[in-house]
């Protein structure tokens, strides 16, 4: 395949690359919404009788309910937004490394299997860290899986391009 080519929908890595970095983007913003939820979580389920039920609110000018303090040390809340930064800190150099991959030309099979792995090991580490809290080792497996395959990508990278150096 030219070089040209590499990068544009002809490639089937390149569009299965997409479709899983569109999952993921999909996933980061389902974050955002989870971290909403857990804001309101006692609200929204009902579970506690109306005295009782929580609401947390960071910031000042959100407080828009009577009685409400800020509150920035939420369990839950944190947990969430301790997961969604996990996410930004590894998939976003994985964007980036999974792009440089696919300009190296690489086999088909490898190149889909790595991208569908990566994307079910981060959406499982969300599971196991911020939706259902499951003891270690789940989440530390589920986080070294994509480190390990954008390592691999990027020494897939290395090697290729060392003698142009």
């Amino acid at each position: 395949m030219l070089n040209q080519e590499l990068l544009t929908l002809e490639n089937p890595v390149f569009c299965c690359y997409i479709f899983w970095a569109t999952v993921l983007v999909v996933k980061m913003l389902l974050m955002s919404l989870l971290t909403a939820l857990q804001r309101f979580r006692y609200k929204l389920l009902g579970l506690l009788p109306l005295a009782l039920r929580r609401k947390i609110f960071p910031n000042e000018e959100d407080l828009f309910f009577k009685n409400i303090e800020v509150q920035f040390d939420d369990p839950h809340v944190e947990r969430v937004r301790r997961a969604h930064r996990n996410d930004m800190e590894n998939i976003l150099p994985y964007f980036i490394m999974s792009l440089i991959y696919i300009c190296t030309n690489p086999t088909e099979a490898v190149a889909c299997n790595l991208f569908r792995v990566a994307a079910v090991a981060r959406i499982l580490h969300t599971l196991v860290y911020a939706v259902y809290p499951v003891p270690q080792p789940a989440r530390i497996i589920a986080f070294a899986t994509m480190m390990l395959i954008t390592f691999y990508m990027a020494a897939v990278v290395a090697l290729r391009t060392l003698s142009f150096i």
